[in-house]
């Protein structure tokens, strides 16, 4: 359809060893299009502080590339490992102070805030949320690898919360069939 692009997403898996991004372009009415992916890469041998400076030069270059108008970011799951769950959230820090450096807006979603935007299910597993990644954004394979496909599905959930904030914004949705049955 060629509507105008609500935004430009990237979406971040964060990881102090390979963080995944993800970008995508929303629009109001057409699927959205997957525009890159892939992921920025440390020695898990460098200490983690030189570890996070390098994500951080790299998420800037990448976002100068790119120019996403917009940065969703998942939060770490803390589950049995505290100390795995304080660095992945060390990273979440890093690209939100790289969206801040370059401009960009940024949001945070949880895990189980995902799953339910791209499966419908907030308990999905990893398998069903990559399939349905697949389905929702036409692509051939599930994309790899799996850092990712999952910053993929970051940036598909908040794909679905601008458009869910669009249609809230120009009124209701379903006016249009309310005056047919006057």
């Amino acid at each position: 359809m060629g509507e105008k692009a609500i935004a430009r997403i990237l979406g971040i898996d964060p990881g102090t060893i390979q963080m995944g991004y993800g970008l995508i372009e929303a629009s109001e009415s057409d699927e959205p299009k997957v525009m890159a992916w892939g992921v920025i890469t440390a020695s898990s041998r460098l200490p983690l502080g030189e570890r996070l400076h390098h994500m951080y030069l790299e998420l800037l270059e990448l976002a100068a590339r790119h120019t996403p108008s917009e940065m969703a970011v998942e939060e770490p799951f803390v589950a049995k490992n505290a100390r795995t769950a304080m660095a992945v959230g060390q990273a979440q820090g890093v690209a939100l102070m790289a969206a801040a450096a370059r401009g960009i807006t940024a949001v945070r979603y949880t895990p189980t805030q995902v799953k339910h935007a791209v499966t419908g299910y907030g308990g999905a597993s990893k398998e069903q949320v990559q399939q349905a990644l697949v389905l929702h954004l036409r692509l051939d394979a599930i994309p790899e690898p799996e850092d990712a496909a999952d910053a993929l599905a970051v940036a598909l959930c908040h794909c679905q919360a601008l458009r869910t904030a669009t249609l809230v914004e120009s009124g209701n949705p379903y006016d249009h069939l309310s005056s047919r049955n006057t």
